[in-house]
């Protein structure tokens, strides 16, 4: 087991989560956050089963992440 981060987007027409600080892309959908979310985390186990957790490791783990915003 281990933890991951995952970014919940909000669009117009659904839901897309993505964890960060791995090595693969890996995305889940769905017309609600837990449907999204829950989407997520059967790709991620699906990904880890199929192909091993050294595949999803990252050389340098995510500690944070932040979202900020600005305009230019």
């Amino acid at each position: 087991m281990r933890n991951y981060k995952i970014i919940v987007e909000k669009h117009t027409d659904g839901y897309v989560a993505y964890p960060i600080g791995i090595k693969s892309i890996i995305v889940g959908e769905g017309d609600t956050y837990e449907e999204a979310l829950l989407d997520v985390i059967s790709a991620i186990a699906f990904h880890r089963e199929t192909f091993g957790e050294p595949e999803l490791e990252d050389e340098l783990p995510v500690l944070e992440a932040f979202i900020a915003e600005t305009m230019v």
